[in-house]
């Protein structure tokens, strides 16, 4: 009986020690994991998905993001692939209503917004920008018979924007007769067929609209000039320097005239 007693004990024993061995590997193993998650997050911290740079376009700005041939591409889908691969990252574009992109920066689904968004003092208070990336301003367009030139003959006339834009911040200042689309280049499109009577847009995306054979018209003169920026999650530092350092890197190498010449035939980055 003790035999089987000392049997039983000695098994019991030797699981116990199995079960502390097991358990100081798995908690090795765990801590270890834990280490590399936190190397892995800290080596990655400046984006949400280690290796992937997850970046915000609205995909109706054409030339700056859109689809063709159920592929997104355009100025901003470029310039953030090649920021992705500068980086040693997957590029992960994706799209999203314009007036939603700041919103998806901040709460984090997003790394960064590259949607041609104006620097504005309100804007910042919400996102930190990079360094600007081109420079535009917004324009009135008109249908060819039309005579409004000024924002101040907007009184009484139908306004469209697009919606949470800076144009139509500035709209308002003049007119409540505001019509509001997802989308500029809608906006636009509905001016042609007759809607509205002037359309508030960057100029660059009026501009290649009637290069496309929209019949509309730029009409008066810019109504501002304003520098475009890229935008990350306040305080995201490491990453807001990266892309600078890879902007200022693709215009001293060439690339970055690359990608305007093939959209805009000229520098964007500088004033006509």
């Amino acid at each position: 009986m003790k035999k089987k007693t000392s049997m039983i004990a000695g098994i019991v024993l030797s699981l116990s020690l199995l079960v502390a061995g097991c358990g100081q590997s798995a908690s090795t193993g765990q801590t270890g994991g834990q280490t590399s998650a936190s190397a892995g997050n800290s080596a990655s911290s400046m984006t949400k998905e280690a290796g992937v740079f997850t970046f915000a376009a609205s995909g109706e700005y054409q030339p700056f993001s859109y689809f063709k041939d159920g592929q997104l591409t355009g100025f901003d889908i470029e310039i953030g692939n090649e920021i992705a691969k500068r980086l040693g990252m997957e590029p992960k574009p994706v799209t999203s209503p314009f007036s939603g992109i700041i919103a998806g920066v901040k709460e984090g689904r997003y790394d960064a917004a590259i949607a041609s968004h104006a620097i504005t003092e309100e804007r910042k208070q919400q996102i930190d920008f990079a360094d600007p990336y081109y420079l535009s301003g917004g324009q009135l367009f008109t249908r060819p018979d039309g005579t409004i030139t000024k924002l101040e003959e907007l009184k009484g006339k139908e306004v469209a924007v697009a919606l949470g834009t800076t144009h139509e911040k500035m709209a308002r200042e003049y007119t409540d007769n505001i019509k509001t689309y997802d989308s500029d280049v809608t906006a636009l499109r509905a001016l042609e067929q007759g809607k509205h009577d002037v359309v508030i847009t960057d100029s660059v995306v009026g501009e290649i609209a009637i290069q496309q054979g929209l019949k509309i018209k730029k009409s008066g003169a810019a109504l501002t000039e304003v520098q475009h920026g890229i935008a990350v999650r306040k305080g995201n530092t490491e990453l807001l320097n990266k892309i600078n350092e890879v902007l200022k890197q693709m215009k001293e190498d060439g690339t970055y005239l690359k990608l305007s010449q093939k959209y805009f035939n000229r520098d964007i980055s500088k004033k006509e």
